[in-house]
């Protein structure tokens, strides 16, 4: 086994979820990653924790003949619920045989299962989890990369040192934590202001995303106003979306507009009244990850980008006393900021085409 998975599974143990002896532990894993679930299952077992091993999240092939078979009504499993409330740690890994391999099952049905399926995704957020990704051979091919190319881009971003990322990170965490406005400009097409006034900024250094390289706070929901467009696509429900150009008034997104897929995009907003806002801003900082992969796990913390995601508000990043967005959803989309591009912090620039002002 490569040495560098070891090391893998010893940073999520001991970094990403604080691995305690007896704890029940799920690892939620695609069967190509199978060499990260067998280091991890030797490093529980160092710890004196207890291990289970599914498919549910990321088995693919398993969900899609499942979707494609039912009516498109769906209630929430208790069965899979009750794992999760007896579950104290749970890492998800992410890895593919095939990218795309729910693209044939309608967007309906793949947001009614969402939707069903919130309590089991709120009761994950209360456990100690960490999401993560295993470079498998078709997440190589989606980045055009080589197998061995992607295989070294993954562990480079993933196996590093966390506490020095941490603190490049806080220096921004110090500017957004107390600020009121933020606002985002890129060339003619992306001029958006939001408060965030009350919500606390939250420092990703490789804890519940692994690799970490973000911090991200969630905007106040009716603040929002102005025009988007996200320059960098994504895959959503194994399709591609591009140029996805989002207006927003009173915080609600009041016309959409996509280069492909726009009828995705369109199911995606109208999952619930909570889609039709934005639950997170996140400003990318982890100068490792230098080039888009299509995996949002990765292209959210390059640091010439910010992100925001329509949805659902993650509970720490919002104040006592604030509204939180909530959805079934949580989408996030990437704008490039590398140049022609500013963000201002209560009407100071604090990064310009994609250098901090901390950087300089």
């Amino acid at each position: 086994m490569d040495p560098r998975i070891r090391e893998h599974a010893e940073i999520i143990a001991s970094h990403s979820v604080d691995l305690r002896e007896g704890d029940n532990v799920v690892i939620d894993a695609h069967p190509v990653a199978e060499d990260l679930v067998v280091a991890l299952h030797e490093v529980v077992g160092d710890y004196g924790a207890h291990p289970i091993t599914t498919s549910q999240r990321t088995g693919k092939r398993q969900q899609r003949a499942y979707l494609r078979a039912s009516d498109g009504e769906f209630e929430t499993p208790e069965h899979e619920l009750a794992l999760i409330e007896n579950t104290d740690v749970y890492i998800a890994i992410r890895a593919s045989d095939n990218v795309t391999q729910t693209s044939d099952v309608s967007p309906e049905t793949q947001a009614a299962y969402s939707q069903a399926h919130q309590p089991i995704l709120a009761e994950r957020l209360s456990t100690r989890w960490c999401l993560t990704q295993f470079p498998a051979p078709a997440n190589a091919q989606l980045a055009e990369m080589s197998t061995e190319g992607y295989e070294n881009f993954v562990w480079d971003a993933v196996n590093k040192d966390w506490d020095e990322q941490r603190d490049h990170q806080a220096n921004m965490v110090e500017i957004l934590d107390p600020a009121d406005e933020v606002r985002i400009k890129s060339g003619d097409t992306t001029d958006v202001t939001m408060s965030v006034d009350g919500n606390p900024t939250l420092n990703d250094y490789g804890e519940r995303n692994l690799p970490g390289g973000e911090v991200f706070t969630a905007p106040v929901p009716d603040s929002v106003e102005g025009e988007v467009l996200f320059d960098m696509p994504l895959y959503h429900q194994g399709r591609e979306i591009t140029e996805v150009s989002l207006e927003f008034d009173g915080g609600e997104v009041v016309s959409h507009s996509a280069a492909k897929n726009e009828d995705l995009l369109t199911e995606v907003l109208n999952t619930d009244d909570g889609a039709r806002r934005l639950g997170e801003l996140g400003i990318g900082m982890n100068r490792d990850i230098d080039r888009f992969t299509y995996n949002m796990l990765f292209d959210e913390k390059m640091g010439d980008t910010v992100h925001m995601a329509v949805g659902r508000a993650y509970d720490d990043t919002v104040g006592e006393g604030n509204e939180q967005n909530d959805s079934a959803v949580h989408v996030d989309m990437i704008v490039d900021m590398s140049e022609d591009s500013f963000i201002e912090v209560d009407g100071e620039r604090v990064q310009e085409d994609g250098t901090f002002v901390f950087e300089n």
